[in-house]
């Protein structure tokens, strides 16, 4: 029989509202709080074996106590091993491999690890759910045998290593060697080890534990070095060395937290988060929390090892020491040392050059007269790091000679520098064992540390994604650096699906609240080859004066349910990624394309939303609240934008299908018309189509994407259903609504676009939406038609992005969309591919009493935690979407060299920034460097160089072709070409 007892109580005090506790007695209104910790004798070891004892095994049949399973690893031994919160926290990448099983994670390192890294536990907790992992979580805090007091004077990380201990000790004692012949404590602190050994605990380092699980370098490249590791590499030496030279790198030391909070309160620095300039990895800006003014950073030792992201505490410059950007195209990296001619580690080497007179190419300048110049500022202290856990896309350092670092030899580990493909990071020092199999592999490099008398940070390889170059490393590359997950759903998400083949079936009809809709003509209207329908149409005449509209949106979550395993991995992906090649899902497939999607000629469960519209006005009749049911629907077609806009226009056609279509369109330029009135902006993006070859997969033709009536048709019929969604969730949900608000811009986030305006002799008046709208209609050039899109792009990009809030978090204007001019928005309209929309269905749902008010929806702070992982998750997935088109297009162009009609987007002192329409490409054109004759007029936009002048948004012919770059980059190389050079395909 189990006996739980008290193994430890505390007296503690507590205050009073006053605050008093005088001289340790108990004053009015504090009161002891006795807290007790029970202890078990019946807290299993994880090991069904049947040498272990009963009393320690727990009973037979029980998964939860049948874990752990040693096999025979390297050494010949069964090995059962323990590991230490440092383990935990610091060599995640080693434990996630497949080859590591069989660990006891105490609940000491559990709670050690929570509390100093979320991200760490929840990574730790996943692979303890991994039933082939095999790792226990042992409740050693509860065991009477393992429980350990508090001693006076010890640290609480002293203490936790002592539970741990004991830990290891009794699963020496509970474990036979019959059953596993070691139990073997891991740890990298040396002080923690030492005392083990003299316990008589048998205790390894991380590097040497994997080696008896396997002396792959695949898994021992793995282990991240330091933290007291024994682990045999010359950094000391490396150190020493570059301690000993006059020109080794140096870093400014960080201040400690302490200063960094005395310095913040007395107003001596500024918080803030770090971001690198994406055209200059050389140059960042922090933006003052407190004020919301920008700090200007130029170059390495002003950024002092801060990292894209991270909070730093800054330190303002005197304004004597003030410089303004640079106004350079930077294109290269010159991060390399200047003596060295290869990659190898060489701590020799002086920090990348910093100002203008260092090299022309970093671009801040400090000009004898102030104008243009910025606060500037240098980091002292990071506050909070940004490294990625997941890691750092990358390539081996190939050297300035192309041939790259050799291996130090069989067995040996090997120091290389990383190139992250991102720019914005600067090289990784990585050590390998494996390094000639790594050469032409485009990896993944995990950053662990950057001491101050380093050049580069140090990390550790993580694993290879493929060759360079190819689509599918690329592609992986690009998901990994944009945090997109492509794994496959796991099978308890697989459970959550209905089986193939569904079917609508009596008792969805039978449904409260659902009505049987089939009758009703339904079509939906997608671009080519969209298999996931998320909406459908109809437009029916009830009589002469009126027309019954309709949206119906696809039934999502009458089959995603909440605490389900498929709705938490649809909260945690959040939205469905769409790549040039492929679609990533963030629900399963038989869902998004079967069971919801609402296909042609299949019956399907629906969302629907009606409004009766006027024929006189075409308009929705505004004394008629919209109406909106569940139902049952059976679409008559799926149709492209081009096959409906054909139907429309052909005028031989009136069947019923092509005079619904018509009614639509009427209705939507109605619509859109109003919107237009009201200060909606029609604002522009490039957006690119590709034609793929279907055995190859490669690009065959890129364009830009054909917008036709029929997309603004569909549009405007989903503006219409999420309007009004949005308006009756808020009235049922006053706090706690999904809502997407557009900010309004701040005025001076126009500058640019005015600058351009004004050297373009046009009046822009960015004052409120309607007046921006309506000078940006009026901004035309005579015989230049696409002068005003490419206003408009500037216009767009003076802008930020629509995001998910909770209606708690804002009042009033503050919810309204700004480029919508709608005073409120949401999402309804695709909740296959969206998991806001999920949340807009179910707070839709018990809005019209169609299922109980969801408690975790009432809270508006629980409603702010899902659109923050929403707003996170959707700008990641468009960020992947555009480095695929980046992708295929450098795919595209890497055969071919195309001359082509281009405009001049930006000027720069040092070349062009241009936009080819044709491709919807945008990228640099430099001039010659040995001219050096370049003159940068900012307020005309013009730049001359060679006796040539080119101003803002000036046509100008261009090639464009593909040029390879160090460190396994390449990029599209565009130059100006005489203007009667042909178009198309250079030969």
């Amino acid at each position: 029989m189990a006996i739980a007892r008290v193994a430890a109580s505390r007296e503690t005090m507590r205050r009073a509202s006053d605050g008093r506790v005088i001289g340790g007695r108990l004053a009015r209104g504090v009161r002891a709080v006795r807290r007790e910790r029970y202890v078990r004798d019946d807290v299993y070891v994880g090991y069904h074996h049947e040498d272990v004892e009963a009393t320690h095994r727990g009973p037979a049949g029980e998964r939860r106590w049948d874990v752990l399973r040693p096999r025979r690893g390297a050494d010949g031994a069964r090995r059962i091993a323990l590991i230490d919160s440092n383990v935990a926290l610091h060599q995640l990448d080693a434990l996630a491999d497949g080859r590591v099983r069989d660990v006891v994670i105490c609940a000491t390192v559990m709670e050690e690890t929570r509390a100093r890294s979320r991200s760490s536990y929840e990574r730790l907790r996943e692979m303890c759910r991994d039933v082939e992992k095999r790792f226990y979580v042992f409740s050693n805090e509860h065991h009477g045998e393992t429980y350990v007091e508090d001693v006076a004077g010890e640290s609480a990380n002293d203490r936790n290593d002592r539970a741990i201990r004991a830990a290891a000790a009794f699963y020496r004692r509970a474990i036979p060697v019959s059953a596993c012949e070691r139990v073997t404590l891991v740890t990298n602190d040396r002080a923690n080890a030492r005392k083990a050994r003299e316990e008589g605990i048998d205790v390894m380092n991380v590097l040497d534990w994997m080696r008896t699980i396997s002396d792959e370098a695949s898994l021992t490249d793995l282990v991240v070095p330091g933290g007291g590791a024994e682990i045999p590499d010359e950094r000391e030496s490396k150190r020493a060395r570059a301690a000993g030279s006059s020109s080794a790198p140096k870093f400014d030391e960080h201040l400690d937290a302490g200063s960094i909070k005395e310095g913040l309160a007395k107003g001596e620095l500024v918080k803030g988060l770090i971001r690198t300039s994406l055209y200059n990895p050389f140059e960042a800006h922090v933006t003052n929390e407190e004020t919301g003014e920008s700090v200007f950073l130029s170059g390495r030792a002003a950024m002092n090892r801060a990292f894209d992201g991270d909070s730093v505490a800054i330190e303002i410059l005197p304004e004597s020491e003030w410089l303004r950007p640079g106004s350079k195209i930077v294109t290269s990296d010159i991060e390399d040392d200047a003596a060295a001619t290869t990659s190898t580690d060489d701590e020799s080497g002086g920090l990348a050059p910093e100002t203008a007179e260092e090299t022309d190419i970093v671009g801040a300048v400090a000009t004898g007269a102030k104008s243009g110049v910025v606060p500037t500022g240098k980091v002292v202290g990071i506050i909070r790091r940004n490294w990625r856990e997941r890691g750092y896309a990358a390539s081996i350092d190939m050297g300035k000679d192309g041939k790259g670092p050799k291996a130090t030899g069989a067995g040996f580990t090997t120091r290389v520098l990383c190139v992250p493909s991102d720019r914005r990071f600067p090289k990784i020092r990585i050590q390998t064992r494996q390094l000639e199999g790594l050469l032409d592999q485009r990896i993944v490099v995990v950053v662990d540390d950057w001491p101050a008398d380093s050049a580069y940070p140090e990390g550790h390889y993580v694993k290879s994604l493929g060759v360079i170059g190819t689509v599918d490393a690329e592609t992986q590359a690009l998901l990994l650096e944009n945090d997109v997950d492509d794994r496959p759903f796991a099978p308890a998400v697989f459970a959550c699906v209905p089986a193939l083949p569904w079917r609508v079936t009596e008792h969805h009809l039978a449904e409260p609240g659902r009505e049987d809709l089939r009758d009703l003509l339904v079509c939906s209207v997608d671009p080519p080859g969209c298999k996931d329908i998320d909406d459908a149409l109809s437009a029916r005449e009830l009589d002469d004066e009126r027309i019954e509209l309709g949206v119906h949106i696809a039934d999502v979550t009458s089959f995603l349910h909440p605490n389900t395993a498929m709705d938490e991995e649809a909260a945690r992906r959040g939205t469905t990624t769409y790549l040039v090649q492929r679609r990533l899902d963030m629900l399963p497939g038989a869902l998004t394309t079967d069971i919801c999607s609402l296909v042609g000629g299949e019956e399907r469960l629906a969302f629907s939303a009606f409004w009766i519209v006027n024929k006189s006005t075409m308009l929705p009749d505004e004394t008629i609240k919209p109406r909106f049911t569940k139902s049952v629907i059976k679409s008559a077609a799926a149709l492209t934008y081009e096959q409906a806009q054909l139907r429309i226009d052909d005028a031989t056609l009136n069947d019923d299908l092509t005079l619904s279509l018509r009614r639509l369109r009427d209705i939507a330029r109605r619509l859109r018309k109003r919107r237009m009135e009201n200060g909606a902006l029609t604002l522009a993006s490039p957006e690119v189509k590709f034609e793929m070859d279907q055995q190859s997969s490669d690009p065959l033709d890129v364009g830009m994407y054909v917008t036709r009536e029929t997309n603004q048709m569909v549009e405007e019929m989903m503006l219409l259903a999420n309007v009004s969604t949005a308006e009756r969730i808020l009235e049922a949900y006053p706090a706690a609504a999904m809502l997407r608000r557009h900010p309004i811009p701040e005025q001076k986030m126009f500058e640019p676009l005015l600058k351009t305006a004004k050297a373009c002799g046009i009046d822009i008046d960015p004052s409120t939406n309607r007046s921006l709208a309506a000078t940006l209609d009026a901004a035309v050039r005579p015989g230049d038609s696409y002068f005003n899109t490419l206003l408009r792009l500037q216009a767009t990009r003076c802008m930020s992005q629509a995001v998910y809030c909770s209606s708690g978090q804002y009042a009033g204007p503050e919810r309204m969309h700004y480029g919508l001019a709608m005073p409120l928005y949401t999402h309804f309209t695709s909740p296959i591919r969206r998991y806001a929309d999920v949340i807009v269905h179910r707070l839709l749902s018990a809005a019209i009493g169609l299922c109980p008010r969801h408690e975790s929806l009432e809270s508006s702070d629980h409603v702010k935690a899902i659109a923050d992982v929403c707003n996170i998750r959707h700008r990641n997935s468009q960020h992947a979407g555009r480095a695929s088109v980046e992708l295929h297009t450098l795919v595209f162009f890497r055969k071919r060299k195309i001359v082509v009609d281009a405009r001049v987007f930006k000027v720069r002192a040092n070349g062009l920034i241009v936009f080819v329409p044709k491709f919807g490409i945008e990228g640099p054109v430099l001039f010659h460097e040995e001219k050096n004759d370049a003159v940068l007029d900012e307020d005309a936009m013009t730049v001359t160089s060679g006796g040539k002048t080119w101003k803002i948004f000036d046509q100008v012919t261009v090639q464009v072709e593909v040029e390879q770059l160090p460190a396994h980059r390449s990029r599209l190389l565009i130059t100006v070409v005489p203007d009667d050079t042909p178009r198309g395909e250079a030969q």
